[in-house]
């Protein structure tokens, strides 16, 4: 057994000494990329100088929970009594600047805690990994190289810019930064120095609530319009029909033309028009899964929080929670 720990040791060091001569060429490269795209020398002197290759990024990458948590397990570690409370809280504190925020964007305060909530636990868990090295590690792996490498790029403009300062970039493993966890292209497009101070702090209330309602507004956001429902299916409904993943939502149809689908569709308050489409999360996650269950409608609202995030439990978190804190707000 020693024997064998010892050999697993000595593949990983020197797996990852190979990954890191190759993440120094490729550095190289994307040096010589970043000036041909307009970035200063003595930013890429500055910021790049200390970027490192992080194993952990690329085992986070491929270990998130909406890879492997069904759907029960993953809403129910995220909307509990206890954050629903302590957003209670948060919003009771600075109430007349979220009613503001709301009313500015059209974007009800119960979405923007619930974001914040399931992002960052209000803030308390922002994280701790350099954004820039993170970045380039995930810009150095194949799987979404193209996706991360623009990202990075992007981070380097604002930088350039200062629009925000390289020193305080820690936050997600993913690159992304804040209360409500922005990547650098979202920073870019929807960020908001809403107090006026000249720089955009997406720790602070102000910005990142002003910032968060801002993006969700400009993306869509219908207010006072439902995500999802629960339902329950019959198996007479054809497999093709049922969305497993969150690239992309298909078959929109009436609600009337999928009612004969689904058991007690009287009972459920949803207009026949209505255009909707069905969910079944845990198809493609779970072992044996049942392919019926669970069953969601989901509508407009819905897709949009998908663009947030790209995770169908990610989304059924964020509104449900959401629909708890009308409860009590």
């Amino acid at each position: 057994m020693k024997i064998i720990k010892i050999i697993f040791f000595v593949f990983i060091i020197i797996n990852n000494a190979y990954a890191n001569e190759e993440f120094e060429n490729w550095l190289n490269s994307f040096t010589k990329t970043a000036l041909d795209q307009g970035i200063s020398q003595q930013t890429i002197s500055i910021v790049l100088k200390n970027v490192k290759f992080l194993p952990n990024v690329i085992k986070y990458d491929r270990y998130q929970p909406e890879f492997y948590e069904d759907t029960k397990t993953y809403i129910g570690k995220r909307v509990t009594n206890k954050r629903i409370n302590n957003g209670s809280r948060l919003y009771a504190a600075n109430k007349n600047f979220i009613n503001e925020i709301e009313k500015k964007f059209s974007v009800e305060k119960e979405l923007l805690l619930s974001l914040m909530a399931i992002e960052t636990n209000y803030g308390k868990y922002l994280g701790k990994m350099d954004i820039i090295s993170s970045l380039a590690t995930l810009s150095f792996d194949k799987r979404r190289s193209e996706f991360f490498t623009n990202e990075l790029l992007i981070a380097l403009r604002l930088i350039d810019k200062k629009l925000i300062d390289h020193k305080i970039l820690y936050g997600s493993w993913a690159g992304a930064f804040g209360n409500f966890q922005f990547m650098p292209s979202t920073i870019k497009n929807y960020a908001i120095d809403y107090d006026k101070n000249n720089k955009i702090d997406l720790k602070s209330i102000n910005d990142s609530f002003a910032s968060a309602a801002n993006y969700i507004n400009k993306i869509g956001w219908k207010k006072n319009s439902p995500c999802f429902k629960k339902i329950k299916l019959k198996n007479t409904i054809p497999i093709k029909y049922l969305n497993t993943s969150a690239r992309m939502i298909k078959h929109k149809k009436k609600y009337k033309y999928y009612k004969k689908y689904i058991e007690n569709s009287k009972n459920i308050k949803i207009q026949d028009n209505a255009k909707i489409a069905i969910i079944t999360p845990d198809k493609d996650i779970v072992d044996n899964a049942d392919i019926y269950s669970p069953a969601y409608v989901v509508f407009d609202n819905y897709e949009l929080v998908l663009k947030w995030n790209r995770s169908l439990r990610f989304a059924l978190a964020v509104c449900t929670l959401k629909d708890n804190f009308y409860e009590i707000l």
